[in-house]
């Protein structure tokens, strides 16, 4: 069993209906990934100001509203964690990215109606992305 930390992920969605998606390299697949703001919850921390200080450090973006998603357990078959999920609204950039030392990170806007043919492009294929994706109907019926 792994007993690792909580996460959050979330889905920014600016003022003007794009969503704000952030590039990086994964080391398991060892490619770059097209993903949402997300990260650890620090501990005695709450998943809802996790979600908005990930979003802050990763993107350099903030929300007029940030509203729960649902959670989930990523992978209960070794791991012991939860993975809160939020969408983040009227999102509008106040600031860089503070990227922690270790990530290389790249935002992408994309207007949320191209959402969808991303994941059926295969362009969004993270399973806990999908995961919020699909919560806020997102990713197309095969």
């Amino acid at each position: 069993v792994l007993e690792t930390p909580d996460w959050v992920n979330v889905v920014p969605v600016t003022v003007d209906n794009r969503v704000v998606l952030v590039r990086q390299f994964r080391h398991g697949p060892r490619e770059w990934m097209l993903e949402i703001p997300g990260g650890v919850i620090n501990p005695g921390e709450k998943p809802e100001a996790a979600a908005v200080r990930e979003l802050r450090e990763e993107t350099g973006f903030v929300a007029e509203r940030v509203r729960p998603l649902g959670k989930v357990r990523p992978n209960p078959a070794f791991m012991d964690n939860w993975c809160y999920m939020f969408v983040a609204e009227g999102c509008r950039r106040v600031t860089e990215p503070t990227p922690d030392p270790f990530e290389e990170i790249e935002i992408a806007l994309y207007p949320i109606e191209k959402i969808p043919s991303l994941v059926q492009e295969g362009k969004i294929n993270h399973g806990l992305v999908l995961n919020a994706l699909a919560w806020l109907g997102l990713v197309p019926r095969v």
